[in-house]
């Protein structure tokens, strides 16, 4: 629990109240006080003992209040005097603290307890029990969204998310490393994965905008309940990871629409290379040149139409023809052929994977 929130209500207070007042931790130190001096004083020994009061206690020529839990109370509010003013002040100082404490520790335990979750750092079974005791809604959806910024900022970009997603009943942003914010969104009935590139749309826009922060969003799969929240962070990170190979030119990245893709990201590096030696047997892909591979890129942008992707390129149709010629001599593959065309767009995509070499969840 942080000193400053007592400290700051302790201040509010001091005009109101004519006496000093403060708190004191469970080892009898001054942690908070109206008058700034008295901070970190540790004469309030004689208090270890009555740290359990929970009602007005007069020790000395001061008055005395327990706040925190029952059985274990962290603090206590003490008011100089030995009145029933004081006693009535002490009352009012542990309800105000008493009620921020609460605010502030809810607040944390349901922040850390997704972040376990999502990370798999807690137990199946203590899931249901912990939902319950915080007060989840374990049967609406959930979509996790990693927000991943490109380089270093100054600026806290979990605080700058918390900014656009307020109410944190329902979402919860979550700090996972130095790069990655993860942000778990309650999802309303009706809302599908389209809702949800729209809103990364609009953080991407107001970090880079408003922040100038640079950022990428992957978007894994809407769950309903809270045991299956792992599995939506994991597939935002594949997403992250499968767009930074595939799609480097986009910026928002949702896991169900990875395609074929996300295939080849599953598979054995050994798997992809034995492919690679066995549809090419006649010739390397690595023989193409640069203007080769971009005729291939755009006759395949054009659904395999020579017509159409010669207009494109701006060349003459039998010059395109020429090309396509030249490829099926050195692979082997037939690009006007539909059966070729996807074993040979395949092969390029586990080209670019092997080239890449991501990171595997």
């Amino acid at each position: 629990m942080s000193n400053r929130l007592f400290q700051g209500i302790i201040h509010q207070m001091k005009d109101a109240i004519d006496r000093t007042i403060g708190v004191v931790d469970n080892t009898g130190t001054v942690i908070c006080c109206s008058d700034l001096g008295r901070i970190g004083e540790t004469g309030f020994t004689e208090f270890k003992d009555e740290i359990s009061s929970f009602e007005p206690k007069v020790i000395g020529s001061r008055t005395f209040i327990a706040i925190g839990m029952q059985l274990h109370p962290d603090a206590a509010v003490f008011v100089d005097g030995d009145d029933e003013a004081a006693a009535n002040y002490a009352r009012l100082i542990a309800v105000s603290l008493n009620n921020i404490k609460q605010y502030y520790d809810e607040k944390y335990d349901r922040s850390n307890f997704i972040k376990n979750v999502i990370l798999d750092n807690i137990l199946p079974g203590d899931i249901y029990l912990k939902t319950r005791e915080l007060g989840f809604n374990n049967e609406v959806s959930r979509c996790v969204l990693l927000i991943r910024t490109v380089e270093r900022s100054d600026v806290s970009i979990n605080e700058a998310v918390s900014k656009l997603f307020p109410d944190k009943t329902k979402d919860l942003v979550i700090n996972i490393n130095e790069f990655d914010i993860a942000l778990v969104k309650e999802i309303r009935s009706g809302n599908d994965i389209r809702d949800l590139e729209k809103l990364a749309r609009s953080i991407v826009d107001s970090l880079h905008t408003e922040y100038y922060v640079n950022s990428i969003i992957g978007i894994g799969s809407i769950v309903t309940g809270i045991k299956d929240l792992p599995r939506s962070f994991k597939e935002a990170q594949i997403a992250l990871e499968v767009g930074k190979v595939f799609d480097t030119e986009k910026t928002i990245v949702t896991y169900e629409n990875l395609g074929i893709a996300r295939l080849i990201y599953q598979l054995p590096t050994t798997l992809c290379e034995m492919f690679l030696r066995e549809i090419f047997k006649k010739g390397s892909i690595v023989g193409l040149d640069h203007e080769t591979l971009f005729t291939i890129q755009k006759f395949f942008e054009n659904n395999l139409n020579v017509s159409e992707t010669s207009r494109k390129l701006f060349v003459h149709r039998n010059t395109l023809v020429y090309r396509l010629e030249k490829i099926k001599k050195l692979t082997g593959l037939d690009l006007r052929e539909f059966d070729d065309a996807i074993v040979f767009k395949v092969a390029l995509m586990v080209k670019k994977y092997l080239d890449a070499k991501p990171v595997k969840y």
